[in-house]
């Protein structure tokens, strides 16, 4: 999997561009299912990231890019359940989420936010 190009709202991995937010589960690509989370939407501010919605735990390490100015909430309630499961859960905003990416791919599951 190769992160080519990464803009406020659009991300290019191998010649596929996406301009939604993305979830990475075993190398397979897919949309990210938020609309579970939106009810949370008026607490945050922002769609947060929750247990509502499909999180890909089956790794060992999963990256949460938080978007290009970091600001995608991650609920207090993913955190716990990454602790256990025996996920380390990272979350950086999203140009330093692909930076690890690229880095570190093995046994490494993400959610990268596209916007703010």
């Amino acid at each position: 999997m190769k992160f080519k190009r990464f803009t406020f709202g659009s991300l290019k991995i191998d010649d596929v561009t996406y301009e939604k937010d993305v979830v990475i589960d075993r190398g397979k690509i897919g949309k990210r299912q938020k609309k579970a989370s939106r009810k949370y939407r008026d607490i945050f501010g922002h769609t947060p990231l929750s247990n509502e919605e499909p999180i890909p735990w089956n790794c060992r390490q999963l990256v949460v890019g938080s978007g290009k100015y970091g600001s995608l909430p991650v609920m207090d309630e993913v955190k716990e359940e990454a602790r256990r499961r025996d996920v380390h859960l990272i979350v950086l905003p999203t140009d330093e989420a692909i930076e690890l990416l690229r880095k570190e791919p093995a046994k490494t599951n993400a959610i990268l936010h596209l916007t703010c």
